[in-house]
C-alpha cells in the first residue's frame, strides 16, 4: 500500500502546484486587464503605454501630434464584452468597444480595439501586444 502512496503523493503535490501557478497567472491577467482598463478610461495614455510590449512600442512610437490628439479625446465607455478568451498556451485576446468624446465638438463615437495580450513566465506579467486602441476616426 505504502508503495502506491508515494508516487500518488508526488502526482497530487505537483497538480496543486500547476493549479496555484495558474491562479497566480489568472490573478495577474485579471489585475493587468483591470489596470490597463482604468488607465484608458481615465485618459492617462502614459499609464496605458507602460503596459505594451516593448518591442511594438519600439518599432510604433507614439508621436507628439498623436499625444495631443489624445488629449482632445474623453473616454465615455469601455467595455470588454466576455472578456478575455484563451488563444495558445500564453495569450488571450479580447474584444473592446470604446465609446468617447471630443471635447473640442462633442461629437461621440465608438470603435472597436481588438487586443492580444502575451504572459511572459519568467516575469509574471501581461503585455499588450497590438498597442493602444487607435482612437484615430475611420
Amino acid at each position: 500500500m505504502r508503495r502506491f502512496a508515494l508516487p500518488f503523493l508526488a502526482i497530487a503535490c505537483a497538480a496543486a502546484l500547476g493549479g496555484c501557478a495558474s491562479d497566480v497567472r489568472n490573478d495577474s491577467l485579471t489585475r493587468t486587464l483591470n489596470q490597463y482598463a482604468s488607465a484608458i478610461r481615465w485618459g492617462d495614455y502614459n499609464v496605458a503605454q507602460s503596459f505594451v510590449d516593448k518591442d511594438y512600442a519600439k518599432d510604433h512610437p507614439m508621436s507628439s501630434l498623436e499625444q495631443s490628439r489624445l488629449g482632445q479625446l474623453r473616454v465615455t465607455g469601455y467595455d470588454e464584452g466576455g472578456g478575455p478568451r484563451p488563444d495558445g498556451d500564453d495569450e488571450v485576446v479580447q474584444t473592446v468597444q470604446i465609446n468617447v468624446v471630443n471635447v473640442n465638438t462633442q461629437a461621440e463615437r465608438s470603435f472597436v480595439d481588438q487586443q492580444r495580450w502575451h504572459y511572459d513566465k519568467e516575469k509574471n506579467r501581461w503585455t499588450l501586444m497590438t498597442g493602444l486602441p487607435d482612437f484615430s476616426p475611420h
